[in-house]
């Protein structure tokens, strides 16, 4: 039976939303254990929050007179892409332009350096407050791919667009989510996991 009570939006938690830490760091299996000491805030993402997007891919494969007779799976692209807004988040700034191209702090002076060279994968945590729930998406393993156009005007917030690309872990999962519900009281009460 469906129920408007499933229906939610994603609205990110108050504490944060976007974290990152280096490979190797301990990942949550769960939507509430404190996450490891490693995980570093991004700041403020857009109003636009994050969106995830799953592209499958297939080879048609065709009989002689042109039937297809076979679909094969080849591959599956996992993103996930969001703009982050803290143009003064000295982590924020070290996703888009690479660790060691970033140094310093807003108090002694921030110097990045744009070179041209692949970006280092990290692990990512994002968090979100559901409808009477709270979710958990754990990304063991992924590294930027894209950043859009970075605009400088009057009225405008300057947003680094960022997108990620994951690549599968041991398990072959790209991504893990992790639901649970939340009691008047605030406290935890029911979990759900789902692998992608």
């Amino acid at each position: 039976m469906p129920s408007s009570s499933n229906v939610s939006a994603g609205k990110p938690k108050v504490a944060g939303a976007i974290f990152m830490a280096p490979i190797g760091t301990t990942l949550p299996t769960d939507s509430t254990t404190t996450l490891a000491s490693g995980f570093v805030e991004l700041g403020y993402a857009s109003e636009d929050g994050v969106t995830n997007s799953e592209s499958r891919e297939s080879e048609t494969i065709k009989a002689w007179g042109g039937d297809t007779v076979l679909k094969p799976f080849t591959g599956k692209e996992d993103t996930f892409s969001f703009t982050l807004i803290e143009a003064l988040n000295v982590n924020a700034l070290k996703l888009v332009y690479g660790d060691s191209n970033v140094t310093g702090d807003l108090t002694n002076g921030i110097t990045i350096k744009s070179a041209s060279e692949d970006l280092e994968s990290h692990s990512f945590v994002i968090e979100m407050v559901l409808n009477g729930a709270i979710k958990r998406i754990v990304i063991p393993s992924a590294k930027v791919t894209e950043v859009g156009e970075i605009t400088y005007a009057d009225g405008e917030a300057i947003g680094y667009d960022t997108t990620l690309t994951a690549v599968p872990d041991s398990n072959g999962a790209t991504h893990y989510e992790y639901i649970s519900a939340v009691s008047s009281s605030g406290t935890t009460t029911t979990s759900t996991s789902t692998t992608s």
